[in-house]
C-alpha cells in the first residue's frame, strides 16, 4: 500500500514540516558528497549501540560526540528510496499534526519522538555495531499522534496489481494501524533485519503519548502570530470528490475547492472520484477568472441511464477561506 494523500485539509502552510524535508535532503547530499568515506560518516554520525554500551568502543568518543549522534541519526538515510519513503510520509502526515500543535511543539515533538526511537532501538540491540540511520522513528511518531487526532481522516492509497494501478480510500485507523501491526510482526519475528523496528514501535507508542500531554504543553503563542504569513494560498492540487445526485437525476454533483487567488488566475486539480472508478484519477482545468458556485461540468461522468447513454458530472466551485 503506497499512500498518496489525506483527505484531512490543512489552512496554513507546514513551514516545520517543510524544513525538516529540506534538512533531510540537504544532510543527504552531504551524506552522498563522502564518496568512499560515507560508511565511516554514517558510524560516526548514525547511533550505533555499542558506542555506548561497550566501554573499549565508547572510549573512543567525546561525551558531546555521543550526545549529538543521538540527533544526527534521524536525519541520515541509507539511500535515495529510503529518503524518499521517509519524506513522503512526513509530507502526507506532517501538515495536520503541525497546525495542531503549533510549530515550536511540533519540532519539540518531532525530535522527542525520534529520540525515544532512538533509545528504544538501543536497548533492543545494546551491542549492535551497525548505524542506524533515517527519520523512521520520528515519523512514526508523527503517525502516532496522526493515528490519535484524525482517526476518520481518510487515506488515498495505492495498490498496485500487476501493471494496473487501483486507488482506495482507507480510513486513517485502519491504514496507520495496519502499519503499526506490521512493524510489530516483523519486531517480534525474531529474525535478523537491517530494519530497526523496534525503533518505528518507540516512535509511534511516543507520538500518542506526547499528543495526549501536548494540551499541558505552554503555547507560545506563535502560531497566531504567524498565522496570515502561513496561510495556504493554494488548495492541494490532487482532491478527492464525493458526487451525489437524485436517483432519477443521470447526473452528479460535487465540490472543488479552490482559493480566490487560484479562481482569478486559474489552476489544474487532480481530482479522484469514487463515483467514476473507471477514470481513477482525472485533470480538471479550473479556467481563470471563474466566479464561487460557478460549475465545471465532466462530460460523460454520471450515472448511465436505462437507454444506455451516461450523465455528467458537475463540479461546483467553492472558495477556501
Amino acid at each position: 500500500m503506497i499512500p498518496i494523500r489525506d483527505t484531512k485539509t490543512s489552512h496554513s502552510v507546514a513551514v516545520v514540516t517543510r524544513a525538516l524535508i529540506a534538512v533531510n535532503v540537504g544532510v543527504f547530499l552531504i551524506q552522498l558528497a563522502q564518496g568512499e568515506g560515507i560508511l565511516r560518516f554514517n558510524y560516526f554520525y548514525g547511533l550505533v549501540p555499542a558506542r555506548y554500551t561497550v566501554e573499549r568502543i565508547a572510549t573512543h568518543f567525546s561525551l558531546a560526540q555521543q550526545a549529538f549522534a543521538l540527533l544526527s541519526f534521524m536525519f541520515l538515510h541509507g539511500g535515495f528510496l529510503h529518503l524518499l519513503g521517509n519524506m513522503w510520509s512526513l509530507y502526507i502526515f506532517g501538515d495536520n499534526v503541525e497546525e495542531h500543535l503549533g510549530p515550536i511543539r511540533f519540532l519539540v515533538f518531532y525530535l522527542a519522538c525520534g529520540l525515544v526511537s532512538g533509545f528504544t532501538h538501543l536497548l533492543s540491540n545494546p551491542v549492535s555495531n551497525i548505524p542506524t540511520v533515517g527519520a523512521s522513528g520520528a515519523i512514526a511518531g508523527v503517525m502516532g499522534g496522526y493515528f490519535l487526532l484524525f482517526p476518520g481522516a481518510r487515506i488515498l492509497t495505492l495498490l498496485p496489481i500487476v501493471f494496473i494501478p487501483l486507488f482506495f480510500e482507507i480510513p486513517a485507523f485502519v491504514f496507520i494501524g495496519i502499519w503499526f501491526l506490521l512493524q510489530v510482526l516483523n519486531a517480534t519475528s525474531g529474525g535478523q533485519s537491517a530494519i530497526a523496528w523496534w525503533a518505528h514501535i518507540g516512535g509511534f507508542v511516543a507520538g500518542m503519548l506526547l499528543v495526549k500531554l501536548s494540551g499541558r504543553m505552554p503555547a507560545t503563542g506563535l502560531s497566531q502570530r504567524l498565522k496570515p504569513l502561513t496561510a495556504k494560498r493554494h488548495t492541494d492540487r490532487l482532491q478527492v470528490i464525493r458526487p451525489a445526485g437524485e436517483a432519477d437525476d443521470a447526473n452528479i454533483y460535487g465540490t472543488l475547492r479552490v482559493t480566490e487567488l487560484e479562481a482569478r488566475q486559474g489552476a489544474t486539480k487532480l481530482v479522484n472520484v469514487p463515483w467514476a472508478f473507471h477514470k481513477r484519477l482525472l485533470r480538471v482545468t479550473i479556467p481563470p477568472g471563474i466566479n464561487e458556485g460557478s460549475r465545471l461540468r465532466l462530460k460523460g461522468l454520471g450515472r448511465w441511464t436505462a437507454d444506455g447513454h451516461r450523465g455528467d458530472l458537475y463540479l461546483q466551485v467553492v472558495y477556501e477561506r
